[in-house]
């Protein structure tokens, strides 16, 4: 080690969790006599407007009524794909049978365009005529 060096580097005497290797560290420090950078004064600072960005658009799923699919169908479907407890699920059936379509949940394009996709490929695959449908929100 160089003269030099030698203030530079205080040696740091450990031992690592009891075992019985001694390890010597160096840390960098730096030298008493060295004086701080002066402060930029008078320099010019840009600054950076933060972006503003929009929220994804939103997507409300529905799922829409017809006379063959069974209401308990309805009600499995909106517990397995919308994550509802079956006391919701039945509410939403009801709204679906009554007024024709019922929302399942408002998510993001892509979110709902496979929900829909997931839906409506579970329903012809149990031979029901049972649409889900996505709108913009």
């Amino acid at each position: 080690m160089l003269a030099c060096e030698a203030d530079y580097h205080k040696p740091i005497y450990s031992q690592f969790a009891g075992l019985s290797n001694k390890v010597w560290l160096y840390t960098r420090t730096m030298p008493k006599n060295v004086p701080s950078a002066p402060p930029d004064v008078g320099m010019p600072v840009l600054e950076r407007d933060p972006a503003v960005v929009a929220p994804p658009p939103r997507f409300t799923v529905w799922i829409l009524n017809d006379d063959f699919t069974p209401m308990e169908f309805v009600v499995l479907i909106l517990q397995k794909f919308f994550l509802m407890d079956r006391e919701k699920a039945t509410q939403v059936m009801l709204m679906v049978h009554r007024e024709g379509r019922g929302v399942c949940g408002v998510y993001p394009k892509e979110v709902a365009e496979t929900k829909v996709e997931q839906v409506n490929g579970f329903s012809r695959m149990h031979q029901h005529p049972l649409q889900c449908v996505m709108e913009e929100a």
